[in-house]
């Protein structure tokens, strides 16, 4: 008999969030609401994107969003945010949620899948160019892109 590997959370990355859902974010039937889904991922991309911008951004849009299995109340919910593109004022970011279900034996499953652009913005919330990467700035996410065979990609 042979059984099928179980799903792991991404191996050698740190999520930007994790958050176990509470019964006010569900319906009766205890399934969550997708736009407190929505909400949390918008901060996970957030973070990086602040990150790189190294102060204040704005959501301008979010370029596509999947929901690809239901999220329950208890579920502890991993957050994985990747700058894919970054322009002169805007950053990109895709998001990867997981759940953990079943705590004694635990299952995990991709539940979420999306990619939202910001914008960096100065003290009067007008867009505000993105300042240049220094020699000591964490460029994780770009050692990342080069590791998939990609790269920034700046507009």
């Amino acid at each position: 008999m042979t059984t099928t590997p179980r799903m792991q959370l991404p191996a050698g990355r740190a999520p930007q969030l994790r958050v176990m859902p509470m019964p006010s974010d569900a319906n009766v039937y205890g399934d969550v609401f997708g736009g407190w889904i929505m909400a949390q991922v918008d901060i996970a991309g957030s973070l990086p994107a602040t990150r790189r911008a190294n102060g204040r951004v704005a959501t301008i849009a979010v370029n596509s969003f999947l929901f690809k299995n239901p999220v329950f109340v208890g579920d502890l919910l991993s957050f994985y945010a990747d700058i894919v593109k970054v322009g002169n004022t805007s950053i990109t970011v895709n998001v990867e949620v997981y759940a953990e279900r079943n705590r004694l034996q635990t299952e995990i499953v991709k539940v979420t899948e999306a990619t939202l652009t910001y914008v960096a913005t100065d003290e009067n919330r007008k867009p505000r160019s993105l300042p240049p990467l220094g020699p000591d700035d964490d460029v994780t996410e770009l050692n990342h892109l080069q590791e998939l065979g990609g790269g920034w990609q700046s507009v």
